[in-house]
């Protein structure tokens, strides 16, 4: 259960009205296992993002030193102990930090490539996952950050999957919903004590479903979970993260929380994808899936 909740939430493991704005693309061929030819690669990209305004930034506050660095004592279930979320933490708008070259402008880019050797090394795929690499692609993304700046994320998902998922990412750049960070979870958080303080979107994870022995369809590249901190896994007592609880009241509605029928669940339903959010004997707001389990 720990390697769960690891995966999940110390990954730092979601997004009304949308229009299709321009898209910032131009067409190549990339070389990799099972060639993917015609991919959509980005106009070339900037050292630094375009400049927020002076107040968008004065406004935000500083991340707190402490985050993903404070273990919380575990629970007999493997999960941490469910705390009260911090001050700091109860309207959370913290700025991004680039991973990735920043967009050149605010114009939407997007990458879709056969995963590289360098990406799947650093991620949680191996042999034994239900998905080989050859069915996995790696997609990058721009996206608006709390700090009214573009950024660049990075997804692997099922290759049935990666247009689709674009056009997603797309509307939810249009609509400038923010995102605090998006990047693929690594192999030694599975194992990582938790902090309950993780906000990473992501999607391909390869471990079992909350509970179960059966493969999540994060182990297919068929999940992807938004700003988790946001919109967190209730059930119970159980609260993931563990100090997202300032999260669970869904009427006291803050930027970057997923609510029913706006950009982020219609984006998903329109490319057939159920929302965690209409779940009954739990609920998971950051969760979007092809099963719709």
């Amino acid at each position: 259960m720990k390697r769960v909740a690891g995966a999940l939430l110390v990954a730092a493991l979601a997004l009304g009205g949308c229009g299709d704005g321009a898209d910032s693309t131009q067409r190549a061929s990339v070389d990799g296992p099972d060639e993917v030819t015609d991919s959509i690669l980005p106009a070339e990209v900037a050292t630094e993002a375009p400049a927020a305004t002076d107040t968008a930034l004065d406004a935000l506050p500083a991340s707190p030193s402490w985050l993903g660095t404070r273990p919380l004592p575990l629970r007999p279930d493997g999960y941490g102990e469910i705390q009260p979320t911090p001050r700091e933490l109860r309207d959370r708008q913290l700025a991004t930090v680039d991973i990735l070259p920043p967009p050149v402008d605010d114009t939407f880019a997007s990458t879709i490539v056969a995963v590289p050797e360098s990406v799947a090394e650093r991620s949680t795929w191996h042999p034994d996952c239900p998905v080989g690499l050859d069915d996995l692609r790696y997609v990058t993304v721009a996206f608006w950050g709390f700090d009214d700046r573009p950024h660049t994320g990075e997804l692997l998902v099922n290759a049935d999957a990666a247009e689709d998922l674009v056009q997603v990412f797309r509307r939810l750049h249009d609509a400038r919903f923010p995102i605090e960070e998006m990047r693929i979870t690594r192999v030694d958080e599975l194992d990582a004590h938790p902090t309950g303080d993780g906000n990473n979107t992501g999607s391909f994870v390869c471990r079992p479903s909350r509970g179960t022995t059966a493969w999540s369809d994060h182990a297919y590249g068929r999940a992807v979970d938004i700003n988790p901190f946001h919109n967190p896994y209730v059930k119970g007592e159980v609260v993931l993260p563990e100090l997202a609880s300032a999260y669970t009241d869904r009427l006291n509605q803050r930027p970057g929380m997923i609510l029913d029928d706006d950009v982020v669940t219609t984006s998903f339903s329109d490319i057939g994808w159920g929302w965690g959010g209409n779940w009954r004997s739990s609920t998971d707001t950051m969760h979007f899936s092809a099963s719709g389990s």
